[in-house]
């Protein structure tokens, strides 16, 4: 392995023992004094489908969204590398003794970048705007509590209430992300309509940066707020001018402007293109917490309603080969619905359902899978076992290639599988009235409560179409207790289920991998491995 790719692999857990969000010194080669903000960093990512309506994180599910608005979007709380929370936007709280109700103190010199006021009307305004009908939030309406909030109360210029209509402990976490981050409220006012499609004068906040420039599909151009000084920890305004964000989708492409020094940054690299970086680059990989890649079957589809074929699906799979081979030994196997960086993470999971073709044979005879057709496709009733698995484009190399291996895999057990790889709309289509028998993705996410969206009846991502009173009542009390034990041993309790049942089989724990040159430094990543700008020079 010729690169630094083999001594910076940074887990979450990681973070804890140097209780800090430094990870490293990084690198890049834009140049210039930023003794008075001088200097532009160049920040090449996938970036894709961000312009299919996607600019916006509060009603955006795609970590892209996230991670490029947390330059605008500044949060009322900050979530530091041991899980507890410092001050934001918010100097102090308090949480009521049943976890209903959330008060704010909040700053009073803080300005949006159109010079509107922050205070107590602009988190109402925001936070009623995401759970309005009409926004069509998914994960930040769940975030924010969904059916359960209440709403918020201005008690003053600056303080503020955030209701609950039963206890919700979770909040804290989720007002420490950019989905609950906050735009202008003059923006809300005229131009909400506009903030999916975004744009300079559109997505504005309160952040380090201000969104001056943007073209769709190929950059966003962010320019220092030099009135900033109210980030977390201290953080100031920066200290270069101007943040370039090239939207490249080509993972070699990404890899390749960082090489050459045509970008400072580039994240999202691939492990085969990770370990043949040169050692002049830092490479950082930092392993997401939460819901690992994982493929979704739906049981109220098709064959997946028999549990004995979900079951054979899984075991069919040598997974440990594939993930080893795809992405050397980078990303580890996942055995469970919640990845090892993730609290309450299941350890006991690990080597529980190993590679079995012979079980997964014997389960499909169970089944009454037993006749073949000329293909070798099992059949029973005259029915080929088929499955339709819709993919979102693009579809990058590494996922295609571990695709084919599954496929080929399931094909020696009789088991076929035909993949869709479909546009955003196309995919929507069949995605929304549940017409297919699996689909994949992975999730972050640092608290258990992401599992609510997945396998709660009325979860927004609950592509499995899982119904379970048991689990549903599970999940609610996950997020009605502020016990930390408790919480721990109920999303233990719904990972072993899992494991049997089958709804959800994960695949592997994917990582942030990001490549930095040497004239970057005091690169800063979140808990999600995405990078932060606050301390960065260039020179």
């Amino acid at each position: 392995m010729p690169t630094s790719l083999v001594r910076r692999i940074l887990p979450v857990t990681a973070f804890v023992a140097a209780s800090a969000l430094l990870l490293s010194a990084c690198a890049g080669t834009s140049g210039g004094d930023t003794a008075d903000g001088d200097g532009e960093v160049v920040w090449a990512i996938e970036g894709a489908n961000l312009a299919a309506g996607h600019m916006d994180p509060q009603t955006s599910q795609l970590d892209v969204s996230g991670m490029v608005q947390r330059a605008v979007l500044d949060s009322l709380v900050f979530q530091e590398a041991d899980g507890s929370f410092s001050p934001w936007l918010a100097t102090d709280w308090q949480v009521s003794v049943d976890s209903t109700t959330y008060t704010f103190e909040l700053r009073d010199d803080v300005t949006f970048h159109d010079g509107e006021p922050f205070n107590a009307d602009a988190v109402k305004a925001n936070f009623d705007r995401i759970v309005a009908p009409e926004t069509a939030s998914a994960q930040a309406a769940s975030m924010l509590g969904a059916d359960f909030y209440e709403g918020t109360t201005v008690i003053d210029e600056y303080t503020v209430e955030v209701t609950f209509s039963q206890p919700y402990s979770p909040f804290l976490q989720a007002a420490s992300t950019a989905n609950l981050g906050f735009y202008s409220p003059k923006v809300l006012e005229s131009s909400a309509d506009q903030l999916k499609a975004g744009g300079p004068g559109i997505n504005v906040g309160t952040g380090p940066f201000e969104l001056t420039e943007y073209t769709p599909d190929q950059e966003l151009v962010y320019t220092r707020n030099a009135d900033y000084a109210w980030g977390p920890d201290g953080a100031q305004a920066a200290k270069f001018e101007t943040l370039r964000v090239e939207l490249l989708p080509e993972a070699s492409v990404r890899t390749g402007v960082v090489e050459s020094g045509e970008a400072d940054i580039a994240s999202s690299i691939p492990p085969n293109l990770a370990v043949d970086l040169p050692d002049s680059l830092t490479v950082d990989s930092v392993e997401y917490p939460g819901l690992p890649y994982s493929l979704y079957l739906n049981e109220a589809y098709g064959v997946f309603a028999d549990e004995k074929v979900r079951q054979a699906f899984a075991r069919g799979i040598d997974i440990d080969a594939a993930v080893e081979e795809i992405y050397f030994g980078q990303f580890p196997r996942a055995w469970s619905i919640l990845g090892s960086t993730t609290p309450g993470y299941d350890a006991s999971l690990e080597g529980s359902w190993p590679f079995d073709q012979d079980a997964a044979n014997a389960l499909l005879d169970e089944a009454g899978w037993t006749e073949r057709d000329t293909d070798g496709i099992r059949m029973k009733d005259g029915q080929r076992l088929s499955v339709r698995w819709i993919a979102w484009t693009p579809v990058p190399d590494d996922k295609a290639a571990l695709g084919n291996a599954i496929q080929s895999d399931l094909a020696d057990i009789g088991f076929e599988v035909q993949r869709e790889v479909l546009e955003p709309g196309a995919y929507n289509e069949q995605y929304e009235p549940k017409t297919f028998d699996l689909t994949d993705w992975g999730f972050s996410g640092v608290d258990g409560d992401l599992l609510r969206s997945h396998l709660h009846t009325d979860g927004f991502q609950n592509a499995s179409q899982v119904s379970d009173p048991e689990i549903d009542a599970l999940l609610e009390r996950g997020i009605s207790t502020s016990d930390v034990d408790e919480r721990a041993s109920i999303y233990q309790q719904l990972q072993q289920w899992n494991a049997e049942y089958t709804a959800i089989v994960p695949l592997y724990s994917p990582s942030l991998i990001t490549a930095s040159n040497d004239t970057v430094e005091g690169l800063q990543y979140d808990l999600y491995g995405r990078p932060l700008f606050y301390e960065v020079t260039v020179g």
